[in-house]
């Protein structure tokens, strides 16, 4: 793992900017992408740059099941105010939240991203160490499934609603077999509250209980971090 310290979440999303302008410049086609408050600095700078993107593909990790896309909570939603309305893709893929079958929306999904290889993938990670919506325990060669989310993650995303009773239960994510899919791997994490699972995701056992470990496998993930989220690693 590559670990680029920095001072602050702009500072961060700068860095991802020029990993980003590198890829396209190396001709890179697919790029999946993440939703969350840590992107925003890099999809800020995105939008603001003269980068084009209307020959490329966009893949997302993940989308609540249950919300329309035109909903607030939504993760197509996010993607569309926060990027995709100011920078559009060729193709852009959400998995869709309203799918009446959930097997046939996962293998739906896991045909778009076997057709359409990830040239770079960008991540957040949770306090718990989940990566996308894969919680401890998740099968560390998953692929896309429907995964009942817990409940701290239900705590941390209850914020985004009026009501927690609101906050949808479940999701559709990559696995982390998709992900580790990808041909470089770019994770960011701002906070003194990521700091323990930064730690165990760099140090730490590869375990399902630290699913983000699993990136301790693949050769090319760059890690962005600021000093806050860095200040529990030894080195």
């Amino acid at each position: 793992m590559n670990i680029i310290t920095v001072k602050d979440a702009q500072e961060g999303g700068q860095k991802a900017f020029n990993i980003f302008k590198e890829a396209l410049a190396a001709d890179a086609k697919v790029f999946g992408l993440a939703t969350g408050s840590t992107p925003i600095t890099l999809y800020n700078a995105l939008t603001a740059s003269d980068l084009d993107f209307s020959q490329k593909i966009s893949i997302n990790l993940d989308e609540y099941v249950g919300l329309a896309p035109d909903n607030p909570q939504s993760y197509h939603y996010f993607m569309q105010q926060h990027l995709f309305n100011q920078k559009p893709f060729k193709t852009s893929y959400v998995p869709n939240g309203l799918a009446k079958d959930a097997d046939a929306e996962t293998q739906r999904y896991d045909d778009i991203i076997a057709a359409n290889p990830i040239d770079l993938q960008i991540l957040g990670i949770g306090r718990n160490g989940h990566i996308g919506f894969n919680e401890p325990g998740s099968p560390l060669n998953g692929k896309t499934h429907k995964v009942p989310l817990t409940q701290s993650t239900i705590d941390a995303n209850a914020r985004f609603f009026d009501n927690e009773e609101d906050v949808p239960r479940f999701a559709y994510s990559m696995g982390i077999g998709s992900i580790m899919t990808a041909k470089h791997i770019l994770l960011m994490a701002y906070g003194e509250n990521k700091a323990d699972a930064i730690q165990k995701m760099v140090e730490g056992p590869v375990t399902n209980h630290v699913p983000a470990s699993a990136l301790q496998n693949h050769n090319h993930v760059t890690v962005i971090v600021d000093e806050a989220a860095a200040s529990k690693l030894s080195k």
